[in-house]
């Protein structure tokens, strides 16, 4: 089956996006569907770079357009196919000087087919991932829930069984007991002799099953605690442990302790029924008896049961956290938190009588140099069934605290392993004393390892260790964790930054997203399966040509989001992470206006910004990118008010908002309506500071906004084929700059009559397999001569409290306009509304 044929069989979602990708003229669909084997059985990739392959292509190209002509000429009812055609053949000829951009532009064509392909398939393995875990969950639950039912009927039975044998061991005693004192024949004695042999027999038979019983119930019940213990508990730590840094799994426990409290209530029954063996025992035995040398080894077995299941039922529910921390399992000296532990055995009569302490470092107190630490607090609660939604056994320990401990010698010195502070590994420690039904079983559980701080700024740091030990390591014991700590794999990290999206935003990324960071990581691979990411490089190593990790990257666009982003990410506005290149690729082939939101590559602290394509009055596509927008400027106003007010200054000084359709093509108001801000007027707390606006304008470059040019030009799409966009792109950037401030600071945002934009290119390559340098990019000479060196100083200085401000922004501006006049016509474009800047009666709108 053909790759063309195998995508006329996706799904509608997918399929639609094949006929996306073919909306344009650069490569008729017709030509590729009536040629798809003879199409796909050549090399494009290499005559994109072979001229001489790629002429021969294009030759052949050319008689097979011909050969299908004839077919359609032959058939009558295919007039418009021919007609098609034979324009096909007369546009692919202007490639006759350069065909290899021809077998370019095929090729590009059917990668993105096959990435259509990938995806389709990729979404139908996840969906039965996603089926076949939770179907294999029920099974698993199903057994044990059989497993249970057998086993409490079988109690069931043997109750009855034991009631049979001790009636009918009293009925033999008292026929016994008769015997002795009847004063009968030798020969009625032997006749009664012989009955009592016979009810011995029986008797002892019903002891040896009854054993028997018993014995084959322990097997039944090692199955089951295997089950639960080995792959029930385990599989819900493993949950609890991912849940711990945003998986989204189900990590309730009552499951668990209906079954920990059936099974154990069942031990205990059979630990009474060995008992009442021993009553027996005590009233009647006899020669052979099977009680006292097979009921020993099954007390043993009953016992060695119950302890393990009992201990195995003390867990930690909730793990240690801070009120206002980063996330679990990160803790700060002298700052309380909490953490929960419960017994998964539900017993009433223990209600309020089981004391559990508190403890920490028990592991990790022999290990040189490792920080030691007291909790303070209530350091002792009673389990207290209270406590928990649902009446189960809980310690909920709330106000803990912890404390340096003082060592002598001063300093904290170099530990055994040369770890950080946030490196190192600590446990809390909890124990209790189990005694019940003549059982008497010592506790103790643990969280898992925490990290400790004592300072906020290490809790970045402090995270990226947790998020790197539950995602790697399946050993909460192993406090040594980061002395060889192991690399992790794309699929292991991809998945882990996933679920911190998905925590901080509701929505995980999606495959091209990963696949994004996955290019900027380990450059452009055909899979990305075998490439692992160390922790040096994800924690500790800067970026190239930044001053920042990778974890501090991710951490401050995760922070941007919580903060102030939840609900585009969640709803699937932000595109997020995209390059540079294959977002001029995606918008370059949509209509006017059409735009898309993604993280900044070169802020620290996480920044967004959009980008937008218009098209110049000959249909010449270029794309636009706005400054990005940091912390402090979403503080003051939110992105979908900044979006919705956004303005850029085009011809004859009109100010037009470029921004139409959020990618591929909502409307604006459609995506981000129920978002904007109802305050207008003198409500808005903002209004009171655009009283005054100071607007650079960019040169003229052909692009009119999006009142110019044809209708039909300025929404064709699919203008560029792909391989022009490797080089020159830097042009398309709007060349709009003021001072290095916040744009926040610089231009109005809100202001639905005039908002002019600080645009920049963000320094980001359109080369995806590297990081881009933080430097910007160089601006044309325009920018760079245009002003004297006081520039930026006579800025400030004109608008300082201490200046009369109209009078040295005037002058600043006279400044401006005199080395502006002296460029090309195609330069800067000043505001004539700030000529008049010096009269306060002259509004300042144009």
């Amino acid at each position: 089956m053909t790759q063309w044929e195998r995508l006329q069989q996706l799904d509608t979602v997918y399929s639609q996006r094949a006929f996306d990708l073919y909306n344009g003229d650069e490569f008729p669909m017709e030509v590729r569907h009536y040629l798809a084997h003879w199409i796909e059985g050549q090399d494009w990739e290499r005559a994109s770079r072979d001229s001489s392959q790629a002429a021969f292509l294009f030759q052949v190209l050319l008689e097979n357009l011909d050969n299908q002509f004839s077919r359609f000429v032959q058939e009558k009812e295919s007039f418009l196919l021919q007609r098609n055609f034979r324009r096909y053949k007369q546009n692919f000829q202007e490639y006759q000087e350069e065909p290899y951009t021809l077998a370019t532009i095929i090729h590009w064509f059917l990668v993105k087919e096959k990435g259509i392909l990938n995806d389709a398939e990729l979404a139908q393995q996840v969906q039965t991932l996603q089926i076949q875990p939770a179907a294999m969950e029920l099974e698993s639950q199903r057994q044990v829930e059989k497993r249970l039912k057998d086993l409490k009927a079988k109690v069931e039975v043997m109750e009855h069984s034991i009631r049979c044998l001790e009636e009918q061991q009293d009925e033999f005693d008292f026929k016994y007991q008769t015997h002795l004192m009847d004063s009968c024949t030798e020969e009625e004695k032997k006749k009664q002799l012989e009955g009592l042999q016979k009810m011995l027999n029986a008797l002892d038979n019903c002891r040896k099953n009854f054993l028997s019983d018993i014995s084959a119930m322990l097997d039944a019940s090692d199955v089951l605690h295997s089950a639960l213990i080995n792959e029930e508990l385990v599989e819900w730590k493993q949950r609890q442990q991912k849940s711990c840094i945003g998986a989204p799994d189900d990590t309730s426990l009552e499951h668990l302790e209906k079954w920990f409290t059936q099974i154990i209530e069942c031990m205990f029954q059979l630990q009474k029924f060995l008992q009442k063996l021993d009553e027996l025992v005590g009233k009647m035995t006899y020669e052979n008896d099977p009680i006292p040398v097979r009921k020993p080894p099954l007390n043993i077995r009953v016992d060695t049961l119950l302890t393990h299941l009992i201990k195995s039922s003390f867990v930690v529910e909730t793990q240690p956290s801070m009120p206002q921390g980063r996330g679990l399992l990160v803790l700060r000296t002298n700052v309380q938190f909490s953490v929960k532990v419960r017994l998964l055995y539900k017993v009433p009569e223990l209600n309020h009588v089981m004391k559990v302490t508190v403890s920490i470092d028990n592991a990790t107190s022999q290990l040189k140099g490792f920080r030691k630490f007291n909790v303070l607090g209530t350091l002792s609660k009673a389990l207290n069934m209270a406590e928990s939604m649902n009446g189960g056994m809980v310690a909920d320990f709330r106000h803990l605290t912890l404390k340096d401990q003082k060592v002598s010698g001063g300093g904290k010195g170099i530990n055994d392993l040369s770890l950080s502070v946030t490196e190192e590994l600590h446990r809390i420690n909890f124990q209790t004393q189990f005694d019940c039904q003549g059982l008497s079983v010592p506790l103790e559980t643990s969280s898992l390892p925490v990290v400790v701080i004592s300072n906020s700024s290490q809790q970045q740091s402090a995270w990226a260790s947790v998020l790197w030990f539950n995602m790697l390591c399946p050993d909460p014991k192993n406090i040594k964790f980061f002395e060889t700590s192991p690399a992790a794999t794309w699929l292991q990290f991809g998945e882990m930054l996933s679920w911190q999206f998905l925590s901080c935003g509701k929505r995980g990324l999606d495959n091209d997203q990963l696949e994004t960071l996955a290019i900027k990581l380990f450059g452009k691979q055909p899979s990305y399966d075998n490439c692992k990411i160390t922790w040096t490089k994800f924690s500790k190593e800067n970026l190239p040509d930044t001053n920042f990790t990778l974890w501090v990257w991710l951490d401050g666009i995760l922070n941007l989001v919580k903060l102030y982003l939840s609900d585009l990410w969640s709803d699937g506005s932000i595109m997020g992470f995209i390059s540079k290149g294959k977002e001029r690729l995606l918008l370059k082939k949509k209509q006017n206006g059409t735009f898309l939101l993604r993280f900044s590559e070169s802020i620290k602290d996480g920044g967004i910004t959009f980008s937008w394509v218009q098209y110049a009055n000959d249909a010449t596509p270029s794309v636009q990118t706005v400054k990005p927008f940091t912390i402090t400027d979403l503080k003051q106003i939110a992105l979908p008010d900044i979006l919705c007010n956004f303005r850029i200054m085009v011809a004859e000084n009109i100010p037009v908002n470029p921004l139409c359709y959020l990618y591929p093509n909502t409307p604006k108001d459609q995506a981000f309506g129920k978002y904007y801000s109802e305050k207008t007027g003198e409500e808005n707390p903002y209004l009171k500071y655009l009283k005054t606006k100071l607007v650079f304008v960019s040169k003229e470059n052909g692009c009119s906004g999006i009142r110019e040019g044809p209708e039909s030009d300025l929404c064709t799409q699919d203008r560029d084929p792909p391989s022009f966009f490797d080089a020159g792109d830097d042009d398309d950037d709007v060349l709009l700059k003021v001072s290095k401030k916040s744009p926040m600071f610089s231009v109005s945002t809100i202001d639905a009559d005039l908002l002019s934009s600080i645009l920049d290119s963000d320094g980001e390559s359109t080369v995806p397999h590297a990081f881009p340098p933080t430097s910007p990019r160089i601006s044309p000479s325009c920018l760079q001569q245009s002003f004297p060196e006081s520039a930026e100083y006579n800025l400030e200085e004109a608008l300082s409290t201490d200046n009369d401000v109209n009078y040295t922004l005037q002058e600043f501006l006279n400044g401006i306009n005199l080395h502006i006049l002296q460029e090309e016509p195609d330069g800067f474009i000043l505001d004539p509304g700030f000529q008049d800047l010096g009269n306060p009666n002259i509004p300042l709108t144009p």
